[in-house]
């Protein structure tokens, strides 16, 4: 066989993945802050996009492209236009025309500076309203140990122990135990181990009412303490807080000498007291979900779906200030300028492909859906990425995609658009599958209805799911009921036999 080189012609097809392709598909992904903020970075780089400034919202909460109604010129008299049968003369362009992306002359990007921006960052001309809110007025929770340092310094006069309490507070962990051993500290510090158990003592009291402790036990000891409950009963139940997780009530009483009735009111204290007290301390608040699409039953009972105005921001390309630059420009300049003409372009069309895909793919789902939307958990059906791309005519990757970090506003509750896609499980008999969620609200509803003579295992379960046309095995029961945090029909039985 002889080697030599060789010149052929090959021909296939590649799909190219362009920056602007890849940056589209990101896009699609993003959340509703991730657009604004992307959005926002476009707006500072490119000098040919701006923000539609007919309203005073900020960026977040602009308008969707696509759902934005035509603006129209109002006549000089209102009056008169009330009384006309016809439209205004300026009126002749027709009524659909996407106004989405037409520019306004006199904006910012020809030098002239809106009323608003003239007073002073868009406020009124006066003092006389007042627009905070009041969250403005919400009271600013300090850091914990800012909080325990002020405690500190008005509980505490002796400037040994003012020392060992702010080294104490250096050493607290998130939950508000303390980790290092007191023996340590005292040995760190040279001072008697006994002065640094007093000032431990001491700082237990502070406000929140158990930190510093070394151990569950003591942190509830402390709290109990606090409110005269810490008798010798009770006392004897914190030491036993492993039979109390096991709910064995029946030595629990015997151990404590109590009755049922006691035994569970005395669970009861303990369950409202606080386990971690620095948990509520220099946390974040949780961010309120936007949902990006607002869901509504017409009066014929139908659903409509539309765009969250709050969520979307709206941007316009300026192009009067493209052709007005544009011919003067030197060639870096006009390459520059042709370049973001471009991009902008590219934006407010990535944008608009965006709403209408998200409402494409939210649509199929609330259809296929429904019976959920009418009726409840129990209604749910089983749904895989699979369906709705096939039924939307889009790739499974591009419906993952739309339903990542998406939510939707329900007549149920607000919910992202990945919870209505779950796993089936095959019905009896070829019967109908069923959602892996539904299954789930069935097996709560079931235990949560079971009498005290009668605690269901999990074969009882299975029996009666099997009954009900699921098709489902002892392990999975098992399993889910573990997710939903249920314990097992032993521990069931021995928490519900007290009260009886």
């Amino acid at each position: 066989m002889a080697i030599a080189p060789r010149l052929d012609l090959r021909q296939s097809q590649t799909l190219v993945m362009t920056p602007q392709l890849r940056q589209a598909i990101k896009l699609l992904q993003f959340s509703n802050i991730e657009v604004a903020s992307f959005v926002e970075e476009e707006l500072e780089r490119n000098p040919l996009l701006e923000r539609d400034e007919t309203t005073d919202r900020p960026l977040g909460e602009r308008a969707a492209v696509d759902q934005i109604e035509p603006r129209q010129s109002a006549p000089q008299d209102t009056a008169d236009a009330a009384r006309a049968d016809n439209l205004p003369a300026d009126a002749a362009s027709p009524l659909d025309a996407d106004h989405a992306e037409t520019y306004d002359p006199g904006g910012p990007g020809d030098g002239v500076a809106l009323v608003g921006q003239m007073n002073g960052g868009g406020g009124s001309h006066s003092f006389e309203g007042d627009d905070r809110g009041i969250d403005d007025f919400a009271d600013r929770v300090p850091p914990l140990r800012e909080h325990l340092g002020e405690q500190l310094r008005l509980s505490i006069d002796d400037p040994v122990e003012r020392m060992i309490g702010a080294h104490l507070i250096a050493l607290l962990c998130p939950a508000g135990r303390l980790t290092a051993d007191p023996a340590a500290i005292a040995a760190a510090m040279g001072l008697p181990l006994q002065r640094v158990e007093a000032v431990r003592a001491r700082l237990m009291r502070f406000d929140p009412v158990g930190l510093f402790a070394r151990d569950l036990r003591e942190c509830l000891a402390v709290q109990l303490a606090e409110r005269n409950r810490l008798d010798p009963a009770m006392q004897t139940l914190l030491d036993n807080l492993e039979l109390m997780a096991k709910r064995d009530n029946r030595r629990l009483m015997a151990l404590c000498g109590v009755d049922a009735e006691d035994l569970m009111e005395m669970m009861a204290e303990i369950r409202a007291l606080d386990p971690k007290p620095a948990a509520t301390y220099d946390t974040a608040p949780a961010p309120m979900v936007v949902p990006d699409l607002l869901m509504h039953q017409l009066p014929d009972a139908s659903w409509i779906i539309e765009l969250n105005p709050e969520t979307m921001p709206r941007v316009l390309v300026n192009e009067r200030f493209y052709a007005k630059v544009a011919p003067r420009a030197r060639k870096n300049d006009k390459v520059f300028l042709t370049e973001r003409l471009a991009n902008a372009n590219w934006l407010v069309r990535s944008l608009q492909q965006r709403a209408q895909t998200i409402l494409k793919v939210a649509a199929e789902i609330i259809r296929q859906q429904d019976g959920f939307l009418r009726l409840g958990v129990a209604f749910l059906r089983p749904l895989i990425l699979r369906d709705i791309a096939e039924a939307v005519e889009l790739h499974e990757s591009t419906v993952s995609r739309v339903t990542a970090n998406k939510y939707i506003a329900t007549p149920r509750g607000t919910y992202e658009l990945k919870y209505f896609f779950t796993t089936a499980i095959q019905g009896t008999d070829g019967g109908d599958a069923h959602s892996a969620e539904a299954v789930r609200h069935r097996i709560r509803g079931l235990i949560d209805l079971e009498p005290a003579a009668d605690i269901l295992s999990d074969d009882a379960i299975v029996t009666i799911l099997r009954r009900e046309g699921v098709d489902i095995a002892r392990r999975t029961v098992a399993k889910y009921r573990e997710a939903l945090r249920i314990p097992n029909s032993v521990q069931r039985r021995r928490e519900k036999a007290v009260p009886a």
